[in-house]
């Protein structure tokens, strides 16, 4: 089915009317009205009607207090979003305000109820899973979760709309009939659109719920909470692709969420990555991510979490693309390529007994437990400090008391118990031994520097926090602005030798 264009010309007439005289005439005796997206109005600017692709001026006068005053007349109130519009249409009036809270600058959005624009993925739709859609402002997200909520509410669905700023169901306390037979509830205060998110679900018993742009933490956690009830989720969200969602500490959780892990010598070396590696924290919110590539053109990721946790092990997933022709039969044209993504073992199906690995019980005899401890955690070695030296794999004692023979150390020796022992009791020496004890070898300057990188990388994806590395040679500097080019991010070789270091950071973040 072709998308088909269903707003009555009455609507557009509404919009019409808001205007001044010469602005409505103006617009009126444009040949192409019918297809203009918005109109902006700016005070001491001419008036303009914005196209998809152009935008023409609809007079050489300048706008003035008058005319924009002309126009808040006509319509509904701002709300605290600074979004209003005319009842029983589809129309968004936003304003511009001064530091003083005046408007100075108004953009009236055209407002189009479309059938068909969900025939695309219709298939996905009624798989009952969540649906996630993005793309770019104005590519029409907002367009096909009206349709969205119009075919699943006429298919006998409970469908409930959280309507923030009146845009999917039209202004006033009737519903615009672009969403069929579902339910609107609006919202008083943008603030508060994730309270009434959970109050849709507790008072209402929806089988769907409908929001548009998911933006805020709390939001997407309200997401999560409507999701692990058993309700259908159809929204949209702040991006334009799965990738964008993923890197935005805002709203990651939607796909996910990331965490920084560490893994065990063995799994490194299987999987061939560093120890310190990102992976999935939870599963996603959604189960689908549709990208709106353009109004006919859509790239779908059908399995979110599989798609995360690729993605995160450096793999870049082939989504399916499919697009409306001409004459509105929908054609494949990319297949989804799950062979080019790696098996992996979902993070959230915890091994069995017989898979976990036991960590290695260390006892320390004559030796600092805390510094133990913290040898651990700096060699990310799968082990833990005993309490008593009959549960220990191995004993750590100083050459000192070795040297005694402490009727202790002979009994443990007795029982088979390793026991390594080392020169002074600190952390470096303590270190050396658990090296010994892993295998793990020696370590150089340069490992010790690209391992510290990988580190630094990870944390500035997840915080979008800058973080400044230890000072380096000019070759290994080198090495590592490559290594954060790799993954995108900007570097920049701060201070003087023979201190000199590399600062990573994200490109639009703090340097």
């Amino acid at each position: 089915m072709k998308a088909e264009h269903v707003s009555p010309s009455w609507e557009l007439s509404q919009l019409l009317d808001i205007f001044p005289l010469p602005i409505r005439q103006a617009l009126v005796r444009l040949a192409n009205v019918e297809a203009a997206i918005e109109v902006v109005l700016d005070l001491g600017r001419p008036p303009e009607a914005r196209f998809e692709h152009d935008f023409t001026y609809l007079s050489d006068a300048a706008v003035t207090n008058e005319d924009i005053a002309h126009v808040c007349s006509r319509v509904s109130s701002f709300g605290g979003d600074n979004r209003a519009g005319i009842e029983q249409t589809l129309h968004r009036i936003s304003a511009i305000r001064n530091r003083n809270g005046k408007i100075v600058g108004l953009t009236c959005r055209v407002g189009r109820a479309v059938y068909g624009t969900i025939d695309i993925f219709l298939d996905v739709l009624h798989s009952g899973a969540s649906v996630c859609l993005l793309g770019r402002p104005g590519v029409g997200k907002t367009t096909m979760l009206r349709e969205c909520a119009r075919v699943l509410s006429e298919e006998r669905k409970r469908v409930v709309i959280v309507d923030t700023s009146n845009e999917i169901a039209g202004d006033g306390d009737v519903p615009h009939p672009g969403i069929g037979l579902a339910r609107r509830m609006q919202v008083g205060d943008p603030a508060l659109q994730h309270a009434v998110m959970i109050e849709a679900v507790e008072n209402h018993m929806p089988e769907v719920v409908v929001i548009d742009e998911i933006g805020t933490a709390a939001e997407a956690e309200a997401a999560r909470t409507i999701a692990e009830r058993g309700v259908t989720l159809i929204g949209t969200a702040h991006g334009q692709t799965l990738e964008n969602l993923l890197m935005n500490p805002t709203l990651t959780d939607l796909v996910g969420g990331i965490s920084a892990v560490t893994l065990s010598d063995e799994e490194a070396r299987r999987r061939g990555t560093r120890k310190t590696v990102l992976e999935r924290k939870a599963p996603p919110t959604f189960d689908v991510v549709v990208e709106i590539q353009e109004r006919d053109r859509l790239a779908i990721h059908k399995n979110v979490g599989e798609v995360v946790d690729a993605l995160l092990r450096g793999y870049q997933p082939q989504p399916e693309v499919r697009r409306r022709e001409p004459s509105g039969e929908v054609t494949v044209v990319q297949e989804a390529d799950t062979a080019s993504m790696p098996l992996l073992v979902d993070a959230f199906d915890p091994p069995s007994a017989g898979e976990q690995e036991r960590a290695l019980s260390i006892f320390p005899y004559g030796v600092s437990r805390s510094k133990i401890e913290r040898a651990i955690m700096n060699l990310r070695v799968n082990a833990s400090v005993a309490r008593t030296w009959d549960e220990a794999d191995v004993v750590i004692t100083l050459k000192t008391l070795e040297r005694k023979q402490q009727p202790k150390l002979k009994q443990i020796a007795s029982d088979n118990v390793p026991i390594y022992s080392i020169k002074t009791n600190t952390t470096t020496q303590i270190q050396s031994a658990l090296r010994d004890v892993f295998n793990l070898g020696s370590v150089d300057r340069e490992e010790l520097a690209l391992r510290e990188t990988e580190e630094a990388i990870y944390q500035v994806l997840l915080t979008s926090q800058a973080a400044e590395l230890s000072p380096q040679t000019s070759y290994v500097r080198r090495m590592q602005h490559q290594l954060a080019e790799k993954y995108r991010l900007q570097s920049r070789s701060t201070g003087l030798e023979p201190n000199r270091r590399v600062r990573i950071f994200k490109i639009d973040g703090s340097v």
